[in-house]
């Protein structure tokens, strides 16, 4: 999964009455009492070496510790899950398997690992006010948080959340290429009970598997 600049041109932090530390203390009490949520996404990713730009969208579930599953749909299907063990991406069209070993609670790994609940918003990050992205509207703030220690997926990420609730709505990743990638959620569902089934996942006869 690729994963994005928080930077919107023109744009600037607005200037907020509580501090960036406070508001991410409540911010990480909010996503500390989320065990499962499921939501639809769009994830976008732009410039980087090769300087593309892509769109991809589906749906997606997690459930703390370790699970998730992102059903993609368009352009192309294909689905990524994780069981708390490892992580499967099954792309139908190459009739191929990725597995790796899910990374250990000390490695954050990829951006959206922090979804599970892999890194602390306070102890981690670096955390300042970031221009919110007009998608977000006019109730978001957005977070940028540096990570205190190098990560070697990503340089920064920005976090977006509703103002009032709390709720999650983007996750955007900076990498070290020039490259961002950026999570918008919709129709977001918190601690329904997702099952743990949802997130089983059995190898397809006749294709090939490779191990990382």
């Amino acid at each position: 999964m690729a994963l994005g600049g928080a930077v919107v041109a023109g744009a600037q932090p607005a200037r907020e009455a509580e501090p960036a530390a406070a508001f991410a203390a409540r911010l990480q009490q909010r996503l500390s009492g989320i065990r499962d949520f499921s939501a639809d996404f769009v994830q976008s990713y732009e410039g980087g070496a090769l300087r593309k730009r892509t769109t991809e969208r589906g749906t997606v579930q997690v459930k703390k510790p370790g699970r998730m599953r992102w059903a993609y749909t368009s352009p192309e299907e294909k689905l990524f899950v994780s069981d708390g063990r490892r992580m499967y991406m099954w792309i139908p069209a190459d009739k191929q398997v990725m597995v790796s070993t899910l990374p250990a609670a000390g490695e954050a790994g990829t951006p959206v690992l922090f979804l599970l609940g892999r890194g602390d918003l306070t102890r981690d990050f670096n955390v300042a006010y970031a221009a919110t992205p007009p998608a977000a509207g006019p109730a978001a703030v957005a977070l940028s948080l540096t990570p205190k220690r190098a990560e070697p997926e990503y340089t920064t990420l920005t976090l977006v959340a509703d103002r009032p609730t709390l709720g999650l709505r983007m996750l955007i990743a900076d990498d070290s290429q020039g490259g961002t990638s950026t999570f918008t959620f919709s129709h977001l569902k918190e601690n329904t009970g997702v099952p743990d089934s949802r997130f089983a996942f059995t190898i397809p006869r006749g294709v090939d598997v490779i191990t990382r």
